[in-house]
């Protein structure tokens, strides 16, 4: 574990972005709600003209690409993408079944194909699944704050050599307040970023103060230092146990 550690000390830690390129507006907001809910940042685009540019001027790190777009479908974006260098891992969709658009797309550089429709799980473990083999920018997914290591692609949770299990809810907590580190954040900010409702809306419930103590007892055993902390008049802060 220690050498792990050494390993992703330094790495930038971000979560993945994700292109999704696809001309039904009813499917791009379910991926979009489905991949933020998985902790990525999601961009999107129309037609094969605007993810071709979206792609090759921002980089992503995985695009998931419907074959039959508007104005250039998907193999043809693809086989573009990957003559001018962007090797980003992709996974295409389809309606169509016949294997010869499945092996033209997977000729073409694509990485992984899905046929619509599909479960969203399937499509969720998929894309995990090719961002774990993907060294497209050398970035590991990694949050890093102390001996507290979090991988937002695997989603696995580490303290030192204990792996912690979260539920879906504390992970995305865990998740936010690892990328604030250090930085105490408000009952308000925490309702926005995981809950994604205003604090007046879940302040009845009192929620987050629920969450944030199952998050506490997880990350802070009896013969470890405390890392989740209260700011009296402000809400919470997570720092490294050093700091203290």
């Amino acid at each position: 574990m220690a050498a792990y550690l050494q390993l992703v000390m330094h790495a930038v830690a971000s979560p993945a972005t994700i292109l999704v390129v696809e001309d039904s507006l009813e499917l791009v907001a379910l991926l979009r709600h489905v991949l933020r809910e998985q902790g990525f940042k999601v961009r999107s685009a129309r037609d094969g003209e605007s993810g071709l540019s979206s792609a090759l001027d921002n980089q992503p790190d995985l695009l998931i690409l419907d074959v039959g777009l508007p104005k250039r479908n998907g193999f043809e974006v693809i086989e573009e993408l990957r003559r001018k260098g962007v090797n980003a891992p992709t996974l295409m969709l389809t309606a169509r079944t016949d294997i010869a658009d499945r092996v033209t797309g997977l000729e073409a550089g694509a990485d992984d194909y899905l046929i619509k429709p599909f479960d969203t799980d399937e499509l969720v473990a998929r894309v995990r699944a090719l961002l774990r083999r993907s060294a497209a920018h050398g970035r590991v997914p990694l949050l890093v704050v102390g001996d507290l290591v979090l991988d937002s692609v695997t989603r696995e949770v580490r303290r030192g050599d204990r792996p912690i299990v979260l539920t879906h809810r504390e992970f995305a907590l865990l998740e936010y307040l690892m990328r604030r580190a250090r930085t105490a954040v408000t009952r308000s900010d925490i309702a926005t970023h995981v809950w994604r409702q205003t604090s007046a809306d879940i302040e009845e419930t009192n929620i987050v103060d629920v969450y944030v103590a199952y998050l506490r007892k997880k990350l802070d055993t009896d013969n470890e230092p405390p890392m989740l902390h209260t700011v009296r008049g402000v809400g919470y802060v997570l720092r490294p146990a050093t700091d203290e």
